[in-house]
């Protein structure tokens, strides 16, 4: 009987011993469970960029100084105002410009009558060409028509053709003469007598004409008809020779270098009288005014900047390891410190073929436009960039901090049902800065893998910014 309870005593004692320690266990698997960080295998769209911070500045700028001393009289626009290029913003009063820009304005007469003075020389020498070639045809005419007399009044073409029209007006006269016998015993008022009266004494006429050009033609010329033609010859030959030596004198017009010079010099004049005023370099809007009307200036003062706000770009420094990676065009996602909760889109316009040596390596500027205009981005912002490099639709995610490398491989832990690590191989992909694709392993969608598992399952982690 006390052996019995000895018995029953002792298998008490180990199961309470049991039940502590599996008490004892199951506590400590919750709580390791409970500490454990967890996120769920899913699919989605993996987005991998190339992050950077930059400068906001505007596609072009100009801050205007003046080019002399004087008293500003007039400054036509405020900040915020647009201007269109070449316009006028400010101005010197006359009065108190320095006296050679005053007396420019009477160098730029001289100066314009001066080149007007050799470009006109040009015009006369063009003018001079037609003259002579004007007169070498008249001669060459008159030599032609004075050849013409040695032989007879006309050549033989012209001699065929009168003979020709000779032959054609005498058969119109043949015809009339036939229609007039018709009605010619008819009493003189007779319409029909009178109609072909009229055709045959035309007829008559044009067929006399004809046989005397004709017979014109055949003749030798009288001595009058000769020396007309000499004279002719004479005249033709002393204008000629007039219009030859002033197409020499006037030929070269002026010289090319003396018309360059002289423009150069309007330019110069041009330019000082220019002095007196700020002029807009090119369409934009005025953002800062640091004169007003009644200030001193002198050579170097600068009161008035203009930004082309249509355009705002954005300049990175990207490092060598990553600047292959980008290409113009690529999709930029963008904040700035001054806009909060916005997020602006930009693309890259430009990327530097040479790179710069710094203190951290070698880097290269890119620049990127602001695609989302917003009067709040302004120049000199600090912009927060990420340029999208990669974009993949509808890939197995997993987080970054959840992979691992074990004896050269990549593996994530995954909780079983019993709530224990497995290690899973896994194959990556690309990645971006907070996840990474699955190409490869044992890993499936909903699995639920370990961000922070125990120490004595964490060799290096092996996402792609935590890599050996």
């Amino acid at each position: 009987m006390k052996k019995r309870v000895f018995w029953i005593i002792g298998i008490g004692i180990v199961a309470v011993v049991g039940f502590l320690i599996f008490n004892n266990i199951q506590k400590a698997r919750q709580a390791m469970n409970e500490a454990f960080q967890t996120a769920q295998v899913e699919r989605g769209e993996l987005v991998a960029i190339v992050g950077a911070t930059g400068t906001v500045r505007a596609n072009q700028s100009a801050v205007l100084t003046w080019q002399t001393s004087g008293r500003i009289d007039e400054i036509t626009v405020q900040v915020d105002e647009a201007v269109r290029a070449d316009q006028v913003l400010a101005e010197l009063a006359k009065d108190s410009l320095p006296q050679n820009v005053i007396l420019a304005e009477a160098e730029l007469v001289e100066a314009r009558r001066a080149l007007e003075n050799l470009k006109d020389s040009n015009l006369t020498s063009a003018q001079a060409a037609l003259t002579l070639a004007q007169a070498q045809q008249a001669y060459e005419d008159a030599m032609e028509d004075r050849q013409s007399q040695s032989f007879g009044r006309a050549s033989q073409n012209t001699i065929d053709g009168l003979r020709a029209e000779y032959v054609l007006a005498k058969n119109a006269l043949d015809d009339a003469e036939t229609f007039f016998t018709a009605f010619e015993d008819r009493a003189e008022d007779d319409p029909n007598r009178a109609e072909a009266l009229s055709v045959l004494v035309n007829a008559r006429k044009r067929a006399d004409r004809a046989l005397a050009n004709l017979n014109y033609a055949l003749g030798m010329p009288d001595s009058n008809e000769v020396a007309e033609a000499e004279a002719r010859v004479t005249l033709a030959k002393a204008q000629l020779e007039d219009a030859q030596r002033e197409w020499e004198r006037l030929k070269d017009g002026a010289d090319p270098e003396d018309i360059a010079a002289a423009e150069a010099r309007v330019a110069a004049v041009e330019a000082s009288l220019n002095y007196r005023y700020l002029k807009a370099p090119f369409e934009g809007t005025v953002t800062e005014v640091n004169s007003k009307e009644g200030d001193q200036v002198s050579p170097g003062t600068a009161s008035i900047r203009v930004d082309d706000l249509a355009r705002m770009l954005v300049e990175v420094r990207i490092p060598e390891v990553d600047i292959n990676r980008v290409v113009i065009g690529d999709e930029v996602r963008m904040s700035f410190d001054a806009i909060r909760d916005q997020e602006y889109l930009g693309k890259v316009t430009e990327i530097a073929r040479v790179g710069t040596t710094t203190q951290s390596g070698v880097d290269f500027a890119v620049t990127i436009e602001l695609v989302d205009m917003d009067p709040q981005v302004r120049p000199g912002m600090t912009a927060a960039v990420n340029i999208v490099v990669e974009k993949l639709e509808n890939v197995l995610l997993v987080p970054n901090r959840a992979v691992r490398f074990r004896d050269g491989k990549r593996v994530v832990y995954v909780q079983n049902a019993t709530g224990m690590l497995d290690a899973v191989d896994v194959q990556i992909g690309s990645s971006s800065e907070l996840y990474s694709e699955i190409i490869g392993g044992e890993l499936k969608e909903g699995d639920v893998v370990v961000l922070n598992p125990p120490a004595e399952f964490q060799p290096p982690q092996g996402g792609p910014m935590n890599r050996e």
